[in-house]
């Protein structure tokens, strides 16, 4: 068996010291680029590879970001995921991937399997954690940060879209676009982004002087908006426009609005989503959508585990991001409304 190759081994190679190959291999320290392309060739040519969890030990530092989310099947996450896990390691973190269900008892257990790992940091996308999990975290040093769900407490960052007011510009769209039997179908009604879209959206009809002509949950699962929008609409006198809380069911309502119940978008029924996900822009949807911009989303979030990371008696902040109305063909566009 092959002996395991040493730091000091690299270093005499090299001609360097062996503290200049720590900081080769070390993210964030400082190395002169010739030391660097020294000290890398020195290493591929003796086959070594640093001991993170060595280093780990000694630094108290994993350099490892747990990531918890509930669902892929939105197609938001897959994207938004990948931007975070390309943002950490730029910095030098590694990312841990954990899934959990919606419900307080999964989140609790994957975030204490998170800990076992003694990762540097955790971002909570799509679920909520509780005040007892908060403080657990907190006891060891392990900062929380909330993306794409906000809850009302102060005690953890958050970041999301400004979900209120996105809402509240559909409704506006809606109504100026002539629209007198207005539906909402949202997501489950545990999760903030459902709360404050609707919030926003009722707000933006009240506005106006408009009431919801039928409201249904899709619990953000494409069989269940499918399923309300087959009762909602089946009703000679049904809607004739209906926001959906995010593209993934906006998708699939479309779907059984044009190919179940032959009703002609827009020209019967005007559907609006949020999120603005890949396939919007297809022409087979070409939705009119509400932009969450991930890639702020995803620069703020960061930022903030890693300011919470450096100086964990950081006061917690939460953060909202504008999100623009994507006019498509998926809705009437009313007259003079800037495209």
């Amino acid at each position: 068996m092959k002996e395991k190759v040493t730091s000091s081994q690299v270093a005499k190679l090299a001609g360097v010291s062996q503290s200049a190959v720590s900081r080769v291999f070390t993210p964030g320290a400082s190395a002169s680029p010739k030391t660097v392309q020294k000290v890398r060739e020195a290493a591929m040519e003796l086959g070594y590879r640093p001991n993170v969890l060595a280093r780990s030990l000694i630094t108290g530092k994993s350099r490892i970001i747990g990531l918890v989310v509930a669902y892929l099947d939105n197609y938001f996450y897959p994207v938004a995921l990948e931007k975070l896990s390309n943002a950490l390691q730029a910095q030098g973190y590694h990312v841990l991937v954990f899934m959990a269900s919606n419900d307080t008892q999964s989140t609790e257990t994957v975030i204490d399997e998170l800990l076992d790992y003694q990762v540097d940091g955790i971002i909570v996308a799509s679920v909520g954690i509780s005040s007892t999990l908060t403080a657990r975290c907190e006891a060891v040093g392990v900062p929380v940060v909330l993306f794409n769900r906000s809850q009302e407490t102060t005690e953890h960052s958050a970041v999301t879209s400004n979900n209120f007011a996105g809402s509240k510009v559909v409704a506006q769209f809606l109504v100026a676009g002539g629209h007198n039997r207005i539906a909402y179908i949202g997501g489950w009604e545990g999760a903030s982004t459902q709360r404050d879209r609707e919030a926003g959206f009722r707000a933006g009809l009240n506005d106006a002087g408009h009431t919801l002509a039928a409201h249904g949950l899709g619990d953000f699962v494409v069989e269940k908006a499918q399923d309300v929008a087959r009762e909602m609409f089946s009703v000679s006198n049904h809607p004739d426009a209906v926001f959906v809380a995010t593209d993934h069911m906006a998708l699939a309502v479309m779907d059984v609005l044009r190919f179940e119940l032959n009703l002609k978008i827009p020209e019967d029924v005007s559907v609006v989503g949020y999120d603005d996900v890949p396939p919007a822009a297809l022409k087979a949807y070409n939705l009119t959508t509400v932009r969450q911009r991930a890639n702020v989303m995803v620069e703020e979030t960061v930022s903030l585990i890693i300011e919470k990371i450096d100086n964990p008696v950081s006061v917690a902040r939460h953060i909202k991001v504008e999100s623009p109305l994507i006019v498509r063909g998926s809705a009437k566009i009313p007259k003079g409304w800037d495209t």
